[in-house]
């Protein structure tokens, strides 16, 4: 844990000052990014006390130097602090996808090569908000959970969340479902081939009555640590169902997906309760899980996955990529989609190592019989590259972003994606737009 005096100054750089773009921008994000070894009890056994501190500090380094821009220093025995300052919160991708790639090789220290193992926790903000201990406390909390799931955590601190103790939001959450007032949004999911959308994605919004719009990354940890998790998944599949049918009453009848958090997997009563709910429905529903999250319980998780393909759920695997992927569970899952997180598809046209992992991906799928989604498509440039590799289905802000069921019914109606999949679909040889029948 980081403690008083490894705290980073909101303008401070590895120069020791603050960068003068961002500080020109009126509004700048801060992210603090908490890089832990997991491996550390490993190698400190191997190399020995003094010689571990040495190799987090040269851990330290090695990020500094390839994060110019960034603070970067030890934080405890086995975590290095990461801080920086951005004009956008988009440039956070980058950054990890920059840290990923720095402690994939090994470090060198006494003249032998040690390979480290780490995990990210991440906590970002809007500045100024003037609460350095929320943000590191966030980020604490990020990092505890990626080094049980495998995969990297990013917790966004809201404005005036000093307002809001986890106490008062897990409360008002709670009477949130029960007086439910959560709303629904919805992102399509376009089948590049047959340039029609085949699936729905469902994200839960939060409209608090006092603090306006409460992100996910927020209140979804708040219903994990309280325990309301599963009323919540619950109220959400019950409001999907419902709008189900007013879809299939305009004449689109979708699969739709909700996301389901790894604390239900296990959980046989939930997963008892949902089945009985989509059987009694006769809904087309999916759940999208995390892979990494079926770590927590291994056993437990993929025999109640099974019941729920078995009851006509469809099983997707969510923000593969992100995380410490494991072929062995990769085989176990029933899944029949593979969701490649957005971090890989962003940088897909600009980056050198991107297309081969994503490409990698999509055949991996292909032969484990499952269809590959990709997320975060946002330019017509990427769509093409897809195509190209074989993706089957993409979902992003080029197609549509999460919208509400009275705006989605009149985009579906009037198939507004296809000309957006139409244009950017690749040419070969003849010139010609490849198309396919449905």
């Amino acid at each position: 844990m980081s403690n008083g005096s490894s705290r980073i100054a909101p303008g401070e750089r590895a120069s020791g000052h603050a960068s003068s773009s961002v500080a020109a921008t009126e509004t700048s994000w801060q992210f603090l990014i908490l890089v832990g070894i997991d491996n550390f009890q490993a190698l400190r056994r191997r190399l020995g006390r003094d010689d571990s501190a040495t190799l987090i500090e040269a851990i330290a380094a090695r990020i500094a130097q390839c994060l110019p821009d960034a603070v970067a220093r030890p934080s405890g025995p086995s975590q290095v602090e990461v801080m920086m300052l951005s004009s956008t919160p988009g440039a956070l991708g980058g950054c990890l996808a920059t840290l990923r790639e720095v402690l994939a090789h090994p470090v060198e220290l006494a003249g032998e090569e040690h390979r480290v193992e780490p995990a990210f926790g991440v906590a970002t903000a809007m500045m100024p908000h003037g609460d350095d201990i929320r943000l590191l406390e966030e980020a604490e909390r990020a990092l505890a959970v990626a080094q049980i799931e495998g995969r990297t955590i990013v917790r966004e601190l809201m404005p005036h969340s000093d307002r809001l103790d986890r106490i008062t939001l897990a409360r008002d959450l709670a009477q949130a479902i029960d007086q439910e007032a959560l709303f629904v949004e919805y992102q399509p999911k376009v089948h590049v081939r047959r340039q029609a959308i085949t699936g729905i994605e469902a994200l839960l919004r939060w409209r608090h009555p006092q603090h306006g719009l409460i992100s996910p990354v927020e209140f979804i940890p708040v219903a994990e640590e309280s325990r309301i998790i599963g009323p919540m998944t619950l109220w959400i599949l019950r409001r999907v169902i419902a709008d189900q049918r007013r879809l299939i009453a305009a004449g689109h009848d979708l699969r739709i997906f909700i996301n389901i958090s790894g604390m239900l997997l296990g959980d046989q009563e939930f997963v008892r309760e949902a089945c009985a709910i989509v059987i009694d429905s006769g809904a087309r529903i999916g759940f999208e899980i995390t892979e990494t999250s079926v770590i927590r319980d291994p056993g437990s998780a993929i025999a109640n996955l099974q019941a729920v393909v078995d009851t006509g759920i469809a099983v997707a695997i969510d923000d593969y990529g992100a995380g410490l992927s494991s072929l062995s569970y990769l085989k176990q899952l029933p899944a029949c989609e593979l969701k490649i997180d957005k971090l890989f598809i962003t940088q897909l046209t600009s980056s050198h190592r991107d297309p081969l992992i994503v490409r990698s991906t999509i055949d991996l799928a292909h032969a484990l019989e499952m269809e590959v989604v990709a997320e975060g498509v946002e330019t017509p440039a990427t769509l093409a590259l897809l195509s190209v590799m074989g993706c089957d289905m993409v979902q992003g802000y080029l197609i549509s972003r999460p919208i509400g069921l009275e705006a989605l019914i009149p985009f579906l109606n009037e198939q507004a994606h296809q000309a957006t999949v139409a244009l950017s679909m690749p040419t070969l040889f003849t010139g010609t737009t490849i198309r396919a029948s449905a």
